[in-house]
């Protein structure tokens, strides 16, 4: 698993969020300049997690975002698998990405790679924005 700006930007976007108001839209420039992420990436981003569920919108002078679902209810590993895919080190060991790899043959080096796998996906899948804010 590597981790692109894309899900960084994601990341740092979605902690600003969490910390307004409940009902609170905030537009995407507010967001750029706190966050310090180029706004038209922002806004890519957004409408990604928008699709995803994560985010909701609303259009006009009062508009901007706002999480969708509590913070706590949004995992930090779900967020990585939407911009960056797997969160396997290799795609032979993926529960969600998978695509037959050349160490598929190599039963020991597959367990290293699937514990691995494992370590990493747990850790991401249990901690939510609100445990990072």
């Amino acid at each position: 698993m590597k981790m692109t700006v894309r899900s960084e930007y994601a990341l740092l976007a979605l902690i600003f969020l969490a910390h307004q108001e409940k009902d609170q839209y905030t537009n995407v420039k507010t967001i750029s300049k706190v966050q310090k992420i180029p706004p038209k990436f922002l806004e890519q981003i957004l409408l990604a997690m928008k699709h995803a569920g994560t985010v909701s919108s609303v259009k006009g002078q009062l508009g901007g975002y706002r999480l969708a679902k509590p913070a706590g209810k949004i995992t930090v590993g779900e967020i990585i698998r939407l911009f960056d895919g797997a969160l396997a080190p290799t795609e032979s060991v993926s529960k969600f990405f998978y695509k037959a790899t050349p160490i598929r043959s190599e039963k020991k080096l597959m367990k290293l790679f699937q514990s691995i796998r494992d370590f990493v996906a747990e850790k991401l899948e249990k901690t939510t924005i609100a445990d990072v804010m």
